[in-house]
């Protein structure tokens, strides 16, 4: 049976290229809606150019093992180096957030992802995607979530950016 899944977007490399790509490549994974696009700070104490951040909703068949396989390829197919370091710059980061009213554990794979219920550059893409949503822990909407952290929220919205990811999802945009 399909699920909701909803994939957080980012990129602070050439992240006017790579997020719409993105975009367009989540398609094979049932990419349904994309939300519009941030930019926000990068985290983690050192200075790096800004991340843009989107999340798109998908409808899949996926387990969640699965889904997060199929991400990690994309984001390989799209140039991403993977290091230890959590706050490296990056072409592209595909982060599953939520899948249906799952709640797994595995290793490497918490869903809900625990920051959704935190962090403002994911919490309000998401909302936008799937405002309704429930957050199968907390029991709040996105919606919900996204409006108690939206005035701490350090985000600016790149219209630019959100007409390329909403083309590239419609297929009329960047092939994958």
């Amino acid at each position: 049976m399909a699920e909701l899944a909803i994939v957080a977007l980012g990129s602070n490399i050439e992240p006017e290229h790579h997020l719409p790509r993105a975009v367009a490549a989540l398609r094979t994974l049932g990419a349904q809606a994309v939300s519009n696009v941030y930019q926000n700070p990068a985290r983690g104490g050192r200075p790096q150019p800004d991340f843009l951040n989107a999340a798109v909703l998908l409808d899949t068949r996926f387990d969640p093992a699965a889904l997060r396989a199929a991400l990690r390829e994309l984001e390989a197919d799209l140039g991403r180096v993977r290091t230890d370091d959590k706050y490296a710059p990056r072409t592209i980061d595909l982060d599953l957030l939520l899948l249906g009213d799952r709640s797994v554990m595995l290793e490497n794979l918490i869903l809900p992802d625990p920051e959704l219920l935190t962090t403002p550059h994911l919490a309000i893409p998401a909302a936008e995607v799937a405002p309704a949503a429930v957050h199968p822990q907390s029991g709040e909407t996105l919606q919900a979530i996204a409006e108690r952290l939206r005035p701490d929220a350090d985000l600016h919205l790149r219209q630019d950016v959100t007409a390329l990811a909403h083309a590239a999802l419609r297929e009329d945009g960047l092939a994958p």
